[in-house]
């Protein structure tokens, strides 16, 4: 099946290139804001989110007056990451030290909170040592039981540093996100929140915007990461269809020469037919005999029809093995230099299955397919999974995230289940588009602008121009811009629906009508202004894309070629797999790029195209038969968005639209056309009633 998704990068080798202190660019950038007392990280998994708390961390320890630094994760298999880490022979001024008794999560062992892990906490506090790493529930009840003791002033000059941070929530029953308040209020402790995912996916944000307006944030693209890689170069997001049990479809969607994650679904889904254990023991069987296990690592052994064998972690079954199996998982291998032995790593283990593990923080750097059975609701989850396959290694140059999910099933007459769970697929590649892309900023371009129409600052922002742009009127409105589009498109996407996608919706219903809607329910007392620059900045982001990518594909049918830089003679690149600043750059050179071109196209629609050439005719005929058959209801909002497109027809054509017009679009135009007629019609008997 072909990819709904494929992206293939510039490989500039930035990202691996460090500085006389041994920093990544990422992690300079995050060091230069080492005196804020409240930073905020978001950059996407394997950009090095750990290592850069460690350089900010000795500084405040060493320079600032913090007395402590304590590392909150939401699992144990997390907090190897934050293990001792040597970083003065790389140029730093210190190494990450970690006393092995105040590493909490060093066993690999989920056995929850303990009273022995909490007093741990109070122990450490209590010590003349500086660092300690637990989990996100460790330090929550620690938290309880020593503010109860002593006040929230007993984490005064302390650095609280939260990985995975879109696991708080600035609702009330989130007990961090309590937490975190309490310490962002009282403010005498430093915070270093850091997420490769900050939208939550869900209508409650992760911190409310006056808390949110205390922290220096710092965005890190995916794309910045994945452009400055070594050796991965492309990433792919494709999905696979499958009737009756997804066990049958296994041989054809798994390849055991690639390094896999496999995620099993979620237990309560329509996808799960048995007990855990035996899906995997089927999944097991797909691939080939099961011989026996290795005891050292506690890894199953299934030996291939070609005779090789290949190691299988099994992170479902959390009997007492598994806490061997994550273990064995966590320990790399080194060469007698000290260094990773990069064959022998690779070579520890080939097949990873797991149910709600494996997924965000999780570091396996070979990993090339991220295979996940059943459909997310999560987007945030959707996008830490593919996270584990995105790690730059040696010898790795694709990777892959397919999802494997049942056949919309029309035929069985829930067409409403059938339509939503295709576009819940789509709305999730159409979302991993967007975070893929580069960190856009957009500015109103007057006539005679000297300026650049595209041009990339210092810290990989692409600067662009459009014609028309309404600039933000208020600071408010800037900082929404500038720090909440994430948080908006992941809110857009998950309005993918009948009302976005049929072939009847005209852009503008997509662009003004769902967007504003979006905007002015995640925003209190928004003004007119404040609200439509907001929307003109989100819709030229969701389409900056797809301008660049019809140009593109123009281009190659008319027989054009875009010239090709540092890629391989023998890799066919499509519009897709081009440099997106490069496309966006050739576009604008070409003609001026206006906030009524970016109103013209429709984003949803362009995601859902793309997502349909990925699949096979019967189906999207099935699909697109069902969302006829839920027709919308035309209301006045649509209506009046409608109307400025309806006088342009009656123009250009001579004659209103006609409603038994064989395109679908005009028989809609016809029908806000006579919706408005009704309307003002019923308001114009009103006004003669009441005098």
């Amino acid at each position: 099946m072909s990819d709904f998704v494929r992206v293939t990068y510039g490989q500039t080798g930035k990202t691996q290139e460090p500085n006389p202190m041994g920093m990544r660019p990422m992690q300079a950038r995050v060091y230069d804001a080492r005196a804020a007392q409240f930073i905020l990280l978001k950059a996407p998994p394997a950009a090095g989110k750990s290592r850069a708390l460690m350089f900010v961390a000795l500084d405040k320890l060493e320079n600032q007056g913090v007395g402590k630094a304590i590392v909150c994760v939401p699992e144990t298999s997390i907090g190897a990451s934050f293990r001792s880490t040597d970083l003065t022979s790389h140029g730093f001024f210190a190494d990450w030290q970690v006393d092995p008794r105040w590493n909490l999560c060093l066993s690999g062992a989920e056995d929850g909170v303990t009273s022995g892990k909490v007093r741990a906490v109070r122990d450490f506090m209590a010590s003349g040592d500086r660092v300690l790493v637990c989990t996100h529930a460790t330090f929550r009840f620690a938290f309880d039981e020593i503010a109860e003791d002593e006040g929230t002033a007993a984490f005064d000059d302390c650095l609280i540093a939260i990985d995975e941070f879109h696991h708080v929530s600035a609702g009330d029953d989130n007990r961090l996100g309590e937490i975190l308040r309490r310490i962002l209020n009282r403010g005498q402790a430093h915070v270093m929140a850091m997420t490769g995912s900050y939208f939550r996916g869900d209508s409650i944000p992760v911190l409310r915007p006056e808390d949110e307006a205390r922290f220096r944030s710092i965005t890190y693209s995916y794309y910045e990461q994945l452009d400055g890689y070594r050796f991965l170069k492309s990433l792919g997001i494709s999905y696979s269809f499958y009737r009756d049990q997804y066990i049958s479809a296994i041989p054809e969607v798994l390849n055991p020469d690639l390094k896999t994650i496999i995620h099993i679904p979620h237990r309560g889904s329509a996808e799960a037919y048995d007990v855990k254990q035996s899906e995997v023991g089927a999944i097991l069987s797909c691939i080939g005999e099961v011989i026996g296990r290795e005891e050292q690592t506690g890894f199953d052994l299934v030996r291939l029809p070609d005779g090789r064998v290949l190691k299988v972690a099994d992170l479902v079954d959390d009997g007492s093995e598994r806490d061997l199996v994550k273990a064995s998982l966590i320990r790399e291998i080194v060469g007698p230099d000290g260094k990773r032995d990069d064959d022998a790593d690779r070579a520890k283990v080939d097949l990873i299955i797991a149910l709600g593990m494996a997924k965000e923080g999780f570091d396996w750097v070979w990993c090339e397919h991220a295979l996940t059975i059943g459909y997310r609701s999560s987007l945030t989850e959707i996008i830490q999974i593919i996270g584990r396959a995105t790690r730059d290694a040696p010898g790795k140059r694709h990777a892959q995230f397919t999802n494997l999910v049942a056949e919309p099933g029309v035929e069985t007459g829930v067409v409403t289940d059938a339509v939503n769970d295709m576009l819940k697929a789509i709305s999730g590649a159409l979302l991993m588009e967007q975070v893929l892309q580069p960190n856009f900023r957009f500015y109103r371009r007057e006539d005679g602008d000297t300026r650049p129409p595209v041009e990339v600052d210092g810290e990989g922002r692409v600067h662009i121009g459009i014609g028309g742009l309404m600039a933000p009127p208020t600071d408010r409105a800037r900082a929404i811009v500038e720090n909440d589009m994430h948080e908006l498109v992941a809110q857009a996407c998950q309005q993918m629906d009948r009302r976005t996608v049929a072939d009847d919706v005209a852009p503008e219903v997509a662009t003004q009508l769902v967007l504003t809607n979006i905007i002015e329910k995640t925003y209190e007392d928004l003004t007119p202004d404040e609200t439509e620059a907001i929307r003109q900045d989100l819709a030229a982001r969701m389409n900056i894309a797809a301008i660049a990518r019809r140009m593109a594909q123009e281009e190659m049918e008319s027989g054009e070629k875009e010239p090709v830089e540092d890629t391989d003679a023998d890799e066919e690149r499509s519009p897709d797999a081009l440099n997106l600043i490069r496309m966006v750059k050739k576009f604008i050179n070409v003609r001026e790029l206006d906030i009524d071109l970016i109103d013209s196209i429709n984003p949803f629609r362009e995601g859902f195209d793309i997502a349909s050439k990925a699949l096979d005719t019967p189906l999207l005929q099935q699909i697109q038969s069902a969302m006829v058959a839920q027709r919308v209801q035309m209301t006045e909002e649509e209506a009046l968005v409608l109307w400025p497109r309806i006088k342009r027809f009656t123009a250009q054509e001579g004659r209103p639209p006609n409603p038994n017009s064989p395109e679908d679009l005009e028989r809609r135009l016809a029908e806000a056309h006579a919706y408005i007629r009704t309307k003002k019609a019923e308001r114009m008997r009103a006004a003669q009633g009441g005098s």
